[in-house]
């Protein structure tokens, strides 16, 4: 597990970090500035090998919000790791870091928040998927809530008005279907529209490794698919907002005034564990990595585990055959109406699978070769998640899975083309 954690960082060494429209984290220090930072890392106790996130990074932001009127997009995950200082400006040992809602954390450092818009599972993120959120008022800082879920995705002018800066901090997981992307579109398109910055404080992907599965096609755009990307992407969401502006993906091909805050010591390849489950029902790092795979059930009649324990860790039907493995799902956190409430399902348990590196489709394949009644497996929704009809007629006709992935290679090399412009890290 990566512990992220933030430390004081005096003026001088925030001159280590060159930013302009685009922060960019991967500045080349010289001797002398390494120097610097050494000593910084002896006075603080916290190594510079240490991943911290574009929240942690407050020093790059905090300036860019002095004496502006925010509004901000986050939930449970946005949250800041510091280290407190004393009164004449130094860390002090004595206090312990401090972890903060990011919300909470601004609001410590006098910058004025008018309004905080909450996505899908709301500000609390305790909504069911797909759950209707409505409006309503923080109960801590007594903040206006707006939920950016159901009707209306996109803010609305007047709910813009009299905002100079936008700040978006959610923990995205690196999936299509994954709403929190489609609702960053909508924001961009809403700030470019009423003249508003962006900042995004980005974060990264626990899945930043892996762009596997098939591009949507355009013709199946939907909120669970709103460009031209495969299954994984393979991007932290500061970089995806980058590529929504520089592919002018938005309408009327808009762009937004936007600067992404960036990751520290972070790179792709690093394993990265999330320390606060970014929706109800991902509830720990390996139903994070199976995600989009078992995604894909949603647009069947087999069950992810919703109402159990081991949501997206494990997949059953009363449809498919009777084995070793059951599970009866039951309300709860999340998921107040699962799927075959109180009834039994058999499938399997990939609770201890090792990390999958790839859009897994060996059980979808299984579940829909050995269901009693394949006329029903698939769902309307399937195609919205898989976003081409291709998916569902090649297992429908038997081809192997093997093909099937042969079939994806040219939009993967198409997007990461693309996708190459846009990287940070």
């Amino acid at each position: 597990m990566i512990i992220i954690m933030a430390p004081f960082l005096k003026n001088t060494f925030s001159t280590l970090f060159l930013f302009t429209t685009l922060i960019s984290c991967s500045v080349k220090k010289t001797e002398a500035q390494e120097m610097k930072t050494d000593r910084l890392i002896k006075t603080t106790g916290v190594s510079k090998n240490t991943i911290k996130t574009g929240a942690d990074n407050y020093t790059a932001y905090l300036p860019l919000l002095k004496n502006k009127k925010i509004g901000i997009v986050t939930h449970q995950t946005g949250i800041v790791n510091y280290l407190a200082i004393n009164a004449g400006g130094k860390h002090s040992e004595a206090i312990k870091p401090k972890t903060l809602s990011i919300v909470d954390f601004l609001l410590e450092k006098d910058i004025t928040i008018k309004t905080i818009f909450a996505p899908e599972h709301g500000f609390r993120g305790t909504a069911d998927a797909g759950e209707h959120v409505v409006d309503g008022k923080d109960s801590k800082t007594g903040l206006p809530i707006i939920s950016l879920y159901g009707d209306n995705k996109k803010p609305k002018p007047e709910q813009l008005a009299g905002i100079d800066t936008m700040v978006f901090d959610l923990q995205d997981v690196g999936a299509r279907f994954y709403t929190y992307i489609s609702s960053l579109h909508y924001i961009m398109e809403a700030c470019a529209e009423n003249n508003i910055q962006l900042l995004i404080l980005d974060r990264p992907n626990p899945n930043g490794n892996i762009t596997d599965g098939p591009v949507l096609e355009a013709a199946f755009t939907s909120f669970v698919g709103m460009h031209t990307i495969p299954s994984l992407h393979g991007m932290t969401i500061g970089e995806y907002g980058k590529m929504i502006n520089g592919e002018k993906w938005l309408k009327n091909g808009v762009q937004c005034k936007l600067t992404v805050i960036p990751c520290l010591n972070y790179n792709r390849k690093m394993d990265y564990s999330l320390l606060i489950k970014p929706s109800p029902n991902l509830p720990n790092d390996q139903a994070v990595n199976l995600y989009a795979s078992l995604c894909l059930f949603e647009g069947t009649n087999v069950s992810v585990g919703r109402g159990t324990d081991k949501q997206f860790q494990i997949y059953g039907s009363p449809y498919l055959p009777k084995s070793d493995f059951s599970f009866i799902p039951k309300p709860n956190l999340g998921a107040q109406n699962p799927v075959y409430n109180g009834v039994i399902c058999y499938g399997e348990d990939l609770s201890t699978h090792p990390r999958v590196n790839q859009l897994e489709l060996k059980w979808l394949i299984k579940a829909y070769n050995t269901t009693s009644d394949k006329s029903k497996f698939f769902n309307a929704f399937f195609t919205k998640l898989a976003g081409t009809k291709k998916l569902q007629r090649q297992i429908e006709n038997g081809i192997p899975e093997k093909e099937i992935r042969e079939s994806w290679k040219r939009g993967l090399q198409t997007f990461k083309k693309m996708r190459a412009k846009y990287l940070l890290y």
